[in-house]
């Protein structure tokens, strides 16, 4: 199963690469998902939380 954020809600997207002589192929674009323990409602529980989450102080870290 892929990791998806649960806070946005972020998961992977799938996209193409194009090479400059227009050869395509397929390719996942994938968040950066981290596991890190967070606080909530008092507890203390591990969660995938992406990068842009924790940066922009959605979580707090435990």
């Amino acid at each position: 199963m892929s990791k998806v954020c649960e806070i946005c809600g972020k998961a992977p997207r799938a996209g193409r690469n194009v090479s400059h002589s227009h050869h395509i192929s397929s390719r996942v674009y994938r968040p950066n998902v981290q596991k890190v323990k967070i606080r909530e409602n008092g507890k203390v529980r591990s969660a995938n939380v992406c990068t842009k989450c924790l940066k922009a102080g959605k979580v707090e870290r435990a």
